[in-house]
């Protein structure tokens, strides 16, 4: 994985979510890390452990999975669908797919305890982690075990702008600050690379989800916007956007993408086969394969080592896991 550029200084941010705490650790002292007061790290793997009392843990007799926001969830929806028969079958539960429209509600049905399983986007990892118990353990990745995208800074094709110093003046759109190629890693880079601030040199705007971003651009509602390009080549292929009308004028080393995970305090033997139905399933022929065409399965990642380059971004924008 490519090393986080040098030189990336303070931009202050803080992330505060609202939602009550569920299945909440005992308020006993323990080591916990960056991790909200309601959960321990016993181990120091930068995740919350499961609960030590059995009757803290959560067996449901449905399993609510849910995928990263996207522009039409209900497309989505058919996407998954033979991975969750798969789930089904290996779990001997039955799962339920549930459509979330923003980062903010998924994040928050996971506290509630309405979500048990997720795919959490790169940059709200760190977020669903400390402050929602989740816990990743897989990624798409291609056959040789590779993984990861690149944040691309767009315009219209017939823009004037032609680099990120051309911004200066104009109106960028960001998709939500727990967004890590939305918003965190460009804030740093063009503040790092191009002392392009937020306000001061540019006008920010939020379009809620990449797709939004990159629909924006082609129809010049955005002078630029920052996306991740995984998210662009598949309006793509898709025909939702045509090509022609975007042109890039910065793309970011790679990073990880989509983390797969589950809350903390569910059973661990139902974990155990919650991670066979991601690592046995046959990618070949599925929808799966047919919508995420450069990969080919489910790769076993931790917290601790894949996401080291997004917590040293937000180290060094000033990002708080502020859990309310």
């Amino acid at each position: 994985m490519a090393r986080l550029k040098s030189g990336i200084t303070g931009l202050c941010a803080a992330i505060f979510v609202s939602a009550g705490l569920i299945g909440a650790a005992a308020a006993q002292d323990c080591p916990r890390g960056a991790l909200d007061k309601a959960y321990c790290d016993a181990n120091g793997d930068l995740v919350a452990d499961a609960p030590t009392d059995p009757a803290k843990l959560v067996n449901p007799s449905t399993i609510i999975f849910s995928y990263t926001p996207v522009e039409d969830p209900a497309v989505y929806s058919k996407v998954w669908d033979g991975f969750i028969k798969h789930m089904e079958k290996v779990t001997g539960k039955k799962v339920a797919f549930f459509p979330v429209q923003s980062n903010a509600a998924q994040l928050e049905a996971m506290r509630s305890g309405r979500l048990h399983v997720a795919g959490v986007n790169t940059g709200g990892n760190p977020i669903a982690v400390n402050c929602a118990g989740f816990v990743p353990f897989a990624i798409m990745a291609g056959k040789n075990g590779q993984f990861g995208y690149e944040m691309e800074i767009i315009v219209p094709a017939d823009s004037p702008i032609k680099t990120p110093a051309d911004l200066k003046g104009k109106k960028l759109a960001f998709t939500s600050p727990t967004s890590n190629s939305g918003f965190k890693a460009p804030s740093a880079i063009l503040k790092a690379d191009f002392d392009l601030e937020a306000k001061r040199d540019f006008e920010p705007v939020f379009s809620g989800k990449h797709d939004n971003s990159v629909l924006g651009v082609a129809n010049k509602d955005y002078d630029a916007a920052s996306i991740a390009n995984e998210v662009m080549f598949r309006m793509v292929e898709r025909k939702v956007v045509d090509p022609a009308k975007i042109r890039s004028i910065y793309k970011s080393e790679t990073f990880p993408t989509t983390g797969y995970g589950y809350v903390y305090n569910l059973d661990p033997a139902l974990v155990a086969k919650i991670k066979e139905a991601f690592f046995s399933f046959n990618w070949e022929g599925s929808a799966l394969k047919a919508e995420f065409k450069e990969q080919d399965k489910f790769a076993p990642i931790t917290y601790q080592k894949d996401w080291a380059v997004i917590r040293k971004i937000d180290a060094a924008t000033g990002v708080q896991y502020t859990c309310k």
